[in-house]
């Protein structure tokens, strides 16, 4: 039964969620998975341009603190959107990071994004899986020493909720890497928008992709459907796939959090801030009215427990009633918003792949 240490919203005997968000540190005890020197991934979400959801840049100032207390070297990163938003490459995120608080004036961190200027700086990391053997992670995600993983807890659209596990697998997997996470459909070229401008060819690890009348052609033979080309075109010409099912979307998604925490056993610690709990990913360019009230902050070296404990303390709070939830009784509430989705199987898969437990002892803290 694996530990999660709780600290509540209420700000107590002069006591507000900063303090206790060190407190909670404590109880982890940084300095036996930090050594002196080492290089130290905080991993959170800077939002999307017009989203107002996600852990404030102050939370991620004392976590940055508290690293270098242990001797670390702490910095901030995410990896690159696969959409066309406001972080599909480095200086879109770092400068849209910087809008959302997150500069080194108010963390003391710089921002590094994790698979650089356009999503192509990765390492692929064997797994050996049930759908990947190998997955493509960000590179400074995988050369890191360490890792703090700093998630806001709320709803997801096409896994019911957004938690650690989410954070991590579609977090930190390249822009590639989530092409292939969101689909198991092959690539199409959509020929009115093709310049042949043939930037897609040399990416392209079985040499399926050929021109044809000045068109690049995907020889579905050959292609396997690794996103290269999709994250490759600038044009829009080769369309990003949204085909999978939500069981399978989120055991990818597990298999990449799988890679992405490799080779760092006792060197990685989860945060999950249960705060302005909205319906759906901080990816939109808009936050929702949250569904329950504030609950607080939780940790845990165990990405598996600190999501079930997140997601049964969210179906104990208080419901808030809003057009997204119609019934702030629902006993699941996540499922009550998305009633296709069966959001246990991100946690079930996590656990057959031995990354936690679901088996958890919560412990109050303040």
């Amino acid at each position: 039964m694996s530990k999660v240490f709780f600290a509540n919203n209420r700000a107590k005997n002069n006591m507000g969620l900063l303090d206790k968000l060190d407190k909670l540190i404590e109880q982890l005890n940084l300095s036996s998975k930090i050594e002196e020197g080492d290089l130290v991934a905080i991993k959170t979400h800077f939002g999307e341009r017009g989203n107002t959801a996600f852990v404030p840049a102050p939370f991620l100032g004392r976590i940055v603190k508290a690293v270098k207390d242990a001797g670390g070297l702490p910095f901030l990163t995410d990896a690159n959107t696969l959409y066309k938003g406001s972080r599909s490459n480095a200086i879109d995120h770092i400068n849209t990071a910087v809008e959302n608080g997150f500069s080194y004036a108010t963390t003391r961190a710089p921002v590094i994004i994790a698979d650089g200027l356009d999503g192509k700086d990765y390492r692929s990391v064997p797994i050996e899986a049930k759908h990947y053997k190998e997955v493509k992670i960000g590179s400074a995600a995988v050369r890191a020493d360490a890792m703090i993983v700093v998630t806001h807890f709320k709803g997801h659209e096409m896994t019911g909720f957004g938690g650690a596990i989410k954070n991590v697998g579609m977090g930190l997997g390249s822009r590639s890497a989530k092409q292939m996470m969101h689909s198991s459909a092959l690539p199409t070229v959509n020929l009115n928008k093709c310049t042949a401008c043939q930037k897609c060819i040399p990416w392209c690890p079985t040499d399926a992709i050929t021109m044809v009348k000045n068109k690049a052609v995907i020889d579905r033979e050959k292609c396997y459907g690794c996103g290269e080309c999709v994250v490759t075109c600038r044009f829009g010409a080769i369309d990003i796939q949204w085909k999978t099912s939500s069981d399978e979307m989120q055991e990818r998604i597990v298999e990449h959090t799988l890679g992405a925490l490799k080779n760092k056993d006792n060197k990685t610690i989860f945060l999950n801030f249960l705060l302005n709990i909205t319906p759906d990913c901080d990816c939109w360019s808009w936050s929702d009215a949250p569904i329950v009230e504030d609950i607080g902050i939780l940790a845990s070296d165990d990405i598996v427990a600190i999501d079930k404990a997140s997601l049964d303390l969210v179906n104990k709070a208080i419901g808030i009633k809003t057009n997204r939830l119609d019934d702030p009784d629902a006993l699941d509430k996540f499922k009550h918003i998305f009633p296709d989705i069966d959001h246990s199987a991100q946690l079930t898969y996590g656990e057959k792949l031995g990354l936690g437990t679901k088996d958890y002892r919560l412990i109050k803290i303040g």
